[in-house]
């Protein structure tokens, strides 16, 4: 930093929680501690922990900010997809299916650092509301589909979503994220009244 140039404290935590953010996806939570974060970032261990008083807060505000892009992202690419109807329900698959394809892609953030942090009920209770968001996006756009039971099919879709990023993340190819559209089309054709 340049002499008589103050730093920007949100610069600071963004720096952080990015590199935070980078460094748990690509190798795990437990594999990462707060030295080498707050090196990776160009930032001191006390700047960290002015921002984040613990690893432990570092995760969860990694976690809320991780959900809070996806989502914006999903809403914002399916928006853009289709009109209306089965495709545009469908279109959430083509976007993750997308994602999966990406170098780099490791699954699910939100479930990956569940299961590095078992123990932390801030932590699972982010991977529900999580999820919960994940079933609000897929019943609004069933809204405009005349389907009888919309909560249940927005959860047989988010198994498929979520079993999808599971089985690309294990198997290292895509073709989960087509299979899981293509399930997915059947049950909205078999949920849609006929035309």
């Amino acid at each position: 930093m340049a002499q008589g140039v103050l730093p920007n404290p949100s610069a600071t935590r963004a720096r952080i929680l990015d590199t935070a953010t980078s460094l748990f996806y690509e190798r795990g939570v437990h594999a990462v501690g707060v030295n080498e974060i707050a090196a990776a970032a160009g930032a001191s261990k006390l700047s960290l922990y002015r921002y984040f008083p613990s690893k432990a807060e570092l995760v969860r505000a990694m976690l809320t900010e991780h959900s809070d892009r996806i989502h914006a992202w999903l809403a914002r690419k399916t928006a853009l997809a289709a009109a209306s109807g089965p495709d545009r329900v469908l279109a959430v698959f083509d976007v993750l299916t997308e994602w999966f394809a990406q170098p780099g892609y490791h699954g699910c953030a939100i479930v990956n650092g569940v299961t590095d942090t078992r123990a932390d009920p801030e932590v699972a209770a982010i991977a529900r509301a999580h999820l919960h968001r994940y079933l609000d996006l897929l019943e609004d756009l069933l809204a405009g589909l005349a389907v009888a039971d919309p909560e249940t099919l927005a959860r047989q879709l988010l198994l498929l979503i979520e079993g999808a990023s599971v089985v690309v993340t294990i198997e290292g190819t895509t073709d989960a994220g087509a299979d899981a559209r293509k399930a997915a089309a059947a049950l909205l054709r078999a949920a849609t009244p006929a035309s």
